[in-house]
């Protein structure tokens, strides 16, 4: 009889760990694609903004004589972020567009013509709109990027995410110089 209970114990301890570690499991699964569907959604919108890329140096070109360099790496770094592979070189693409972006927007101040131009008005409101979007997409990424990591070291899911291999994700963060205001330069 006793044996019988000591084989009862023992299955329910047996059972109670693949239990933990079926849900471990399926927990760091579950944080892991939310990190990648995150960072997908931003993939989406990036995508968008580097779409309206063309139309933004079709317009400019035709209302005013801006810098041909400034117009050609735009079109470079578009082309750039289109064939890039992982989400920190999208990233590093995708920040250097909207510097240009965002230089093309302030010196369009200084063109009268530029600005009664209702097709760049139009693309302007809807770069903006696109930047929000992006906005609240980082921080919705950088979210699932936190409690993934939280989750690949709180024990004992650590343990299963050691053997799973899996690492530490980085957080989209500012970069100083993003931060950094010198005022409109021409």
């Amino acid at each position: 009889m006793e044996t019988i209970i000591s084989y009862a114990i023992l299955a329910l301890i047996v059972f109670g760990l693949i239990g933990i570690t079926v849900r471990a499991y399926n927990r760091l699964v579950m944080l892991r694609f939310n990190t990648d569907k995150a960072f997908a959604n931003i993939d989406v919108l990036l995508k968008q903004r580097a779409d309206e890329v063309p139309e933004l140096v079709k317009v400019v070109k035709e209302s005013m004589k801006y810098e041909e360099t400034v117009l050609e790496r735009l079109t470079k770094l578009r082309t750039d972020f289109l064939t890039a592979e992982n989400p920190e070189e999208k990233i590093n693409l995708s920040n250097e567009i909207n510097k240009i972006v965002k230089s093309i927007f302030a010196v369009s101040e200084n063109y009268p013509e530029l600005k009664a131009n209702n097709n760049f008005m139009l693309l302007q409101q809807r770069v903006s709109g696109i930047e929000d979007a992006i906005s609240d997409r980082r921080e919705f990424y950088n979210e699932s990027v936190n409690m993934y990591n939280i989750g690949i070291h709180e024990f004992p899911d650590l343990i299963l995410a050691g053997i799973l291999q899996y690492k530490e994700k980085t957080l989209l963060q500012i970069t100083e110089e993003e931060k950094r205001y010198d005022g409109i330069q021409f």
